[in-house]
């Protein structure tokens, strides 16, 4: 009944609905604030994984109000949309990756407290979030990728505690490292998926549509 619902809201009709807008504004003002509280709490704390988040973050805003712009376009444009956010997280999680080798060469163990109570923080609000936008998890390859960011987050939430654990247990910065790394293959894995719907949704219509 849920996937009925949510199949059935994937059109124009239901990106011009002033609730999936009010989701998308609560989303942005969300991830805005917690880039703020996390950028902060990473580098004090030390921590990649902490700075990898907040920078996801920060590319999620940044998706929301892409999504927001496009809302009530035609599905070329959404699809369009969809694969310029799937380079943003494509991006993301190289750097991310390329962040988690130099800390390996050259880090210090982070602080775990602190890794720990913000990651807790932005899981929360991650959570919150994704429940949100679970309705419109089977829309467009433009709705899709607004779910898909918000569950990889919350992973990457639970990820971050569970290194905040590794790092209290063992003193040292590998648990930190590995979930920058795990986090950088999230971000990769999503951005594929988004990409692949896009390019089918382009695929299948008609060439004056499509242009």
């Amino acid at each position: 009944m849920a996937d009925q619902c949510c199949a059935g809201k994937s059109g124009t009709t239901a990106l011009n609905d002033r609730k999936w807008r009010r989701i998308l504004w609560i989303a942005l003002l969300i991830n805005a604030a917690m880039f703020g509280v996390e950028i902060v709490a990473g580098v004090a704390a030390d921590s990649r994984a902490l700075q990898a988040d907040a920078l996801d973050f920060l590319g999620d805003s940044a998706n929301y109000a892409i999504s927001l712009g496009v809302a009530g376009m035609a599905l070329a444009w959404r699809a369009r949309a969809a694969l310029l956010k799937a380079t943003t997280m494509l991006v993301f999680g190289l750097w991310v990756f390329g962040s988690a080798v130099w800390g390996f060469v050259s880090g210090s163990a982070p602080h775990a407290e602190t890794m720990g109570l913000i990651g807790a923080l932005a899981l929360a609000a991650n959570v919150a979030v994704a429940l949100m936008l679970y309705r419109y998890r089977t829309g467009d390859a433009n709705m899709r990728s607004v779910w898909i960011c918000s569950r990889n987050d919350a992973i990457g939430n639970v990820a971050v505690m569970g290194a905040a654990l590794g790092v209290f247990g063992t003193g040292q910065s590998w648990p930190d490292l590995a979930v920058a790394a795990i986090m950088a293959g999230l971000a990769i894995w999503g951005s594929a998926e988004v990409f692949r719907q896009a390019r089918s949704e382009l695929a299948a219509m008609p060439a004056g549509e499509a242009a």
